[in-house]
């Protein structure tokens, strides 16, 4: 084989239509876009325009409210952990913080979440030190009945610190 006999495999290559190049090429004189009209025309976005009657998106009203300061955790299940450690992604023995948990693939925090929050689905059935940014008081509890603790770094919301009846 040399240079100048290399080529592209049949069909590889799709060669653009050429429009509005006259009668014999099957797309002259409008070019496949009809006849006149705005939508023939360039420069057109017609997306939600419906002819001057007020769109949809207008006349639905608005909802709900966006909290600009609210903080998002990953959240992290007793369960999880539980196996995470059995499997030994996760030493037992060692304290476990947010980077373990990063490094062992169990949550993920990244530019929206800003830490890890602990979450009572699943049991525990050993003693483990764990540092997180926030934890449920229902986990944290679960832990602590296990015989391990939790250290949480975030301060915590006064609808925790007190528990519900």
């Amino acid at each position: 084989m040399k240079l100048n006999e290399l080529r592209d495999n049949e069909g590889a290559h799709y060669r653009f239509k050429r429009v509005g190049r006259g009668i014999g090429s099957g797309k002259g004189k409008t070019a496949g876009r009809g006849v006149k009209g705005q939508k023939a025309r360039t420069g057109v976005s017609l997306n939600g325009f419906e002819g001057g009657q007020l769109p949809l998106y207008r006349r639905l009203p608005k909802r709900g409210f966006v909290n600009l300061f609210r903080k998002e955790y990953a959240p992290l299940n007793l369960g999880a952990l539980d196996k995470a450690i059995t499997e030994g992604r996760l030493p037992a023995d060692q304290p476990i913080d947010e980077t373990a948990l990063k490094a062992a693939g169990l949550v993920r925090v990244g530019a929206k979440r800003v830490g890890v929050r602990l979450l009572a689905k699943g049991e525990i059935t050993r003693a483990v030190t764990l540092t997180l940014t926030s934890a449920s008081p229902a986990a944290a509890a679960a832990v602590q009945a296990a015989g391990g603790t939790v250290t949480v770094t975030a301060p915590v919301a006064a609808a925790e610190e007190t528990p519900a009846t």
